[in-house]
């Protein structure tokens, strides 16, 4: 409904998308069986055609398999892909692998991007961002983490507890949050390292269950790890730049969430709009009843809205900025209206909008976590608020995230 302005390159490249969502992707989820998860052959299949398609990856650089799409211009295909969970596994921007591929990007030595960017951006191993832990550690304030990897020669010893790791029980490798440096504020002790999920110590102990549909079938891991050593070259980026280097990852990640879960409103109220106009009731066709109507308007113009605050994070970030007030902004007012549009969409369609014949009871379960993932609405609100009440520039580092995204 919204004119942006976006570059002819980014144009071009949502109608792609577009195209791929409305001729594969939504054909096929319609095939599927509500409750189901989707095979890998169908994940295959799926990633084969946005290949074809030309949107296979767009975020990521040539040299390792992807596009080279400037990440303000990829922004839409995410809004596209979004419209089905089947999306943005099609095209290779789904969470935790694409946030992980970001950083792996940005911080991997040369050997690093061969061993573990290159075959994810492929699709031939899977990924998790091990960072969040149990009640009595970090968790909207990683501050508080208890993890630790210390030096042992030519080794790192990684001994910890995490949980909520998206995707932990399928990973081929995670990205583990530790602090290195007992002594220093976290801020300054902490680092990222590369873990085989096959390395001696790493023990998976359940798959959580949680709120959410499983039809891509990702989980949500708790994880320990029990001396666990991986050689010094899988320390990620700079020792003790840890916060830095999840802040790169999560700013661009929170954004992206912002456009798949948009996406998902919008397709909510398409299917909302397309039942009430069919539907008749005390007398009348339902699209003609006022209420309905205006709360659908509201929706739509507040989706509009988001999507103006998450491209004028990305530019911002384009320009050099961390843009920490505006990622927050973004973030909080998307998540929140994007769930009150998918939970108006679900009462407007009634009991057919609680069946599994539409996407909406899907969308229903997942839209709900975006406003804990990434940071909780809370936390963003403090990151707005102090920059009210204070100098942002002297403001502390954000905490950042509860729940590994």
């Amino acid at each position: 409904m919204i004119s942006f302005n976006d570059s002819r390159e980014a144009r071009d490249l949502t109608e792609r998308a577009e195209a791929l969502m409305e001729e594969v992707v939504l054909p096929r989820e319609r095939e599927l069986t509500g409750g189901t998860t989707i095979s890998e052959g169908t994940v295959t299949d799926l990633r084969e055609a946005a290949r074809e398609y030309g949107v296979y990856c767009p975020q990521i650089g040539e040299e390792h398999g992807g596009m080279g799409v400037d990440f303000r211009d990829a922004l839409p295909v995410f809004e596209q892909a979004g419209r089905s969970l089947l999306g943005p596994v099609a095209m290779q921007i789904d969470a935790p692998d694409e946030g992980n591929m970001h950083l792996l990007e940005l911080q991997g030595n040369d050997l690093q991007k061969e061993q573990y960017l290159d075959p994810l951006v492929a699709g031939n191993v899977k990924s998790a961002f091990s960072m969040t832990e149990p009640m009595q550690g970090a968790g909207s304030d990683p501050k508080m983490i208890r993890t630790t990897a210390e030096r042992d020669g030519d080794e790192w010893v990684i001994d910890g507890h995490k949980w909520y790791t998206t995707q932990g029980l399928r990973a081929d490798f995670l990205l583990v949050f530790a602090r290195t440096d007992l002594d220093a504020h976290p801020y300054e002790a902490c680092s990222v390292f590369i873990v085989p999920a096959e390395a001696n110590g790493v023990e998976i102990v359940r798959n959580i269950p949680h709120l959410g549909s499983e039809l891509v079938g990702k989980g949500h891991a708790e994880i320990k790890y029990n001396d666990v050593r991986v050689p010094e070259e899988h320390l990620l980026g700079t020792e003790g730049m840890g916060f830095k280097h999840v802040q790169e990852r999560l700013g661009p990640a929170r954004l992206t969430h912002c456009m798949r879960f948009s996406g998902m409103a919008e397709r909510a109220l398409d299917i909302t709009v397309a039942y009430l106009s069919e539907r008749e009731g005390f007398g009348s066709s339902l699209a003609d009843k006022q209420d309905p109507r205006h709360r659908i308007a509201q929706h739509y113009a507040q989706i509009g809205a988001a999507r103006s605050l998450v491209r004028t994070a990305a530019d911002r970030i384009a320009a050099g900025h961390e843009a920490r007030i505006e990622v927050s902004m973004a973030k909080v007012f998307a998540a929140n209206v994007t769930q009150a549009a998918i939970d108006d969409a679900l009462q407007f369609c009634g009991a057919n909008g609680m069946t599994r014949d539409l996407p909406i009871a899907d969308f229903y379960e997942t839209v709900r976590q975006f406003r804990i993932v990434d940071g909780a609405d809370e936390v963003h609100k403090r990151t707005i608020a102090r920059a009210a009440f204070e100098n942002p520039d002297s403001a502390e580092l954000d905490p950042i995230v509860t729940y590994d995204k």
